[in-house]
């Protein structure tokens, strides 16, 4: 495998594909990146490479760290100066030892002085040396990315020495430590390796207010208490994730399509994050039960405020935020149908604001809903239902009624009514397709007329 890319490296000298390009070569997996180490300057080498693959130039890294990246249509390729006098002092550097390989391009032989070749047999990620994490906290994290990308479980001795280094990743930026929490949850057994962490007390050094959910007791619609309810849900929501057609079999495919892996990975990111109100929001009452009120608001804020440290985009923030604050409207819609109460114009309205989010609140709460019972209960098994009934309808009633023309226009309140361009056209174009989308108004003259009762009513 490695010697297929010869054409891409030939004729080059003091060289060495490293690290995790190499790592994966071994796998017979394909990278789209290399890291190259060479001896001596690495400027001449990244210009024989870029010939070599049409490639551009970009010059990266802080002054003394110099970074040479090779760009082309399908691969990146950095190369940069050994860290070190041998090759072999620069692996002793890395990170964990099926990282700390190398090929030397010029005798095409692979140089493993760590093990790593055998670590990569047996499928287990292990650090290079005690003081790893010291020198780069995000390592912390980047031992169960590693290993929920691959598959492999880490090492005892590593896990031992992450439990008494998790709090160094208190001085890890909050971008890396968002970009590897993100490569992980973007994993199909992410729960796994989330609880792995949790077990070596990084997941609480990461997520602090997590750790307040241990031991915080729920009410009598719960078994478990509000962090293993928390995990639970995920859980649930990455299992449905995984195989969609498993619990929904009919829209299976329309859920997949609404839902592209970084919404995937928000969503499970929500789910992590959707309770961590609850200590705060907590009540008992005279009688000695248990409230919540206002949780979602809370947990919203508070996960507001981690979006902020982490540096997540604004779509991500919102995204969140989003997610959280309705997480329990789905269930307030299943409690009105069962009180026979629910109204084609009360599920329309929770359409109309969530939009193409719909799918991933109703998935979010069919998850959290999961985990506070057991799965075989009559009560989830309705549930379920509904949730199957509400995403059917979304993508097969809803979203065709919405892609027809508008009934009426700005255009029409104009030459209709007189009225001056204002915030009021959109207040009142919205309600008219509030109305259409439920059914009360279907052609232009019951539109129109709707308007005007509804200009005489605010300035009678």
């Amino acid at each position: 495998m490695i010697r297929f890319y010869s054409n891409i490296f030939s004729q080059i000298t003091g060289a060495y594909i490293i690290g995790g390009s190499i790592r994966d070569l071994l796998l017979d997996r394909i990278p789209t990146d290399y890291d190259i180490a060479v001896m001596g300057n690495p400027k001449k080498i990244a210009e024989k490479i870029a010939k070599n693959i049409s490639g551009r130039l970009v010059k990266m890294g802080k002054p003394g760290q110099t970074i040479i990246r090779v760009v082309s249509n399908d691969k990146l390729i950095d190369i940069s100066p050994l860290n070190g006098a041998s090759i072999e002092d620069d692996l002793k550097k890395r990170d964990f030892t099926i990282n700390a390989m190398a090929y030397d391009l010029s005798s095409g032989e692979i140089i493993d002085c760590l093990g790593g070749f055998g670590d990569l047999v047996d499928k287990k990620v292990r650090l290079v040396s005690a003081d790893v994490f010291k020198k780069d906290p995000i390592r912390l994290i980047r031992a169960y990315r590693i290993a929920a990308c691959l598959g492999f479980q880490i090492e005892s001795q590593t896990v031992s020495v992450i439990s008494a280094c998790a709090k160094l990743i208190e001085n890890s930026a909050g971008e890396r430590i968002r970009d590897e929490i993100f490569k992980l949850l973007g994993t199909s057994k992410s729960y796994d390796y989330l609880s792995q962490m949790n077990d070596a007390g990084l997941l609480s050094a990461i997520f602090p207010d997590l750790d307040r959910l241990k031991e915080c007791r729920q009410n009598n619609h719960h078994i478990y208490d509000v962090f293993e309810h928390t995990m639970k849900a995920y859980q649930h929501l990455e299992s449905i994730l995984n195989d969609p057609a498993k619990i929904l079999p009919d829209t299976s495919i329309r859920i997949r399509q609404s839902l592209n892996k970084k919404k995937a990975v928000l969503l499970k990111y929500a789910i992590l994050m959707h309770d961590i109100g609850k200590p705060w929001a907590k009540t008992i009452d005279n009688r000695g039960k248990i409230h919540f009120y206002g949780h979602p608001r809370k947990s919203a804020d508070l996960a507001q405020k981690i979006s902020q440290k982490l540096k997540f985009s604004n779509f991500e923030k919102r995204f969140v935020d989003f997610i959280i604050r309705n997480h329990l409207n789905p269930l307030f819609l299943f409690t009105a149908m069962q009180k026979k109460t629910l109204t084609h114009k009360g599920v329309t309205r929770f359409f109309i604001k969530c939009q193409d989010t719909t799918p991933a609140v109703l998935l979010h709460t069919l998850a959290d809903n999961l985990a506070k019972r057991d799965t075989t209960d009559q009560a989830n098994k309705a549930f379920i239902c509904f949730v199957t009934d509400m995403i059917r309808n979304f993508f097969y009633d809803y979203n065709c009624k919405i892609k027809e023309p508008p009934l009426i226009t700005g255009r029409d309140l104009i030459h209709e009514f007189g009225l001056i361009p204002s915030p009021l056209f959109k207040t009142i174009l919205n309600l008219v397709q509030e109305e259409k989308l439920t059914g009360t108004i279907k052609s232009r003259s019951e539109a129109l007329a709707w308007v005007r009762d509804y200009l005489n009513s605010v300035h009678p």
